[in-house]
């Protein structure tokens, strides 16, 4: 499993000369940014696939950033959120912070707070994105399985004795057997823990 793209950094602000800054100062710390006016352009742009994460002012035309926290949180595009703030909208961040945003910032920015609180904000869109990207690959090989392959399965991962699936499906022990094992091999799964781990990220 590898990672096609890096981690993308969305600037969200109506005021262009903090869009440009931040965006210069994301680049010179080797950081990819993209920078859009307000939030329906972001919405418009977005690829939720690629891992990254959302720097917002928490007032702007349309959607403000705590609104637009709340529509990615409804829409399930899980990329962790900072909201920036100006002192009079402190509030309205704190409520972004409790309805899940990794932090807020105030204005003027201090640079070495805002690469903290970014470097907090991709390692945690970077760990959703790999949990992400392992359970479509644990998807792309369960589609592999038989009717008769998921059925073992299934039962497999209830605790079932290979005697009790065999009576269960009207099957021999050595059709379970033979059945169990290819589930194994096609799911990739190297122990039992393993596959019943597999078989929780299919039903969450």
């Amino acid at each position: 499993m590898t990672q096609t793209a890096p981690s993308i950094v969305h600037v969200i602000d109506d005021d262009l000369a903090i869009r440009d800054a931040l965006v210069l100062l994301l680049e010179a710390q080797g950081r990819t940014a993209r920078a859009f006016p307000d939030a329906a352009s972001f919405l418009a742009d977005l690829d939720p696939s690629l891992p990254g994460c959302v720097v917002a002012d928490v007032r702007m035309p349309g959607l403000s950033g705590l609104e637009l926290q709340r529509h990615m949180k409804k829409s399930g595009i899980d990329l962790p959120v900072i909201i920036i703030t100006g002192h009079g909208d402190v509030a309205m961040a704190v409520q972004a912070l409790k309805e899940g945003a990794v932090d807020f910032i105030e204005k003027p920015f201090d640079e070495d707070v805002l690469a903290r609180s970014i470097d907090d904000a991709l390692d945690r869109g970077e760990r959703v994105f790999r949990e992400r990207q392992a359970t479509a690959d644990i998807r792309t090989r369960a589609a592999e399985l038989t009717p008769r392959e998921r059925e073992v399965m299934e039962l497999v991962v209830q605790g079932r004795p290979n005697k009790a699936i065999a009576a269960a499906l009207n099957i021999s022990v050595r059709t379970v057997e033979i059945h169990r094992g290819r589930v194994m091999e096609k799911m990739q799964a190297g122990s039992l823990s393993e596959l019943v781990r597999m078989a929780l990220r299919l039903t969450a």
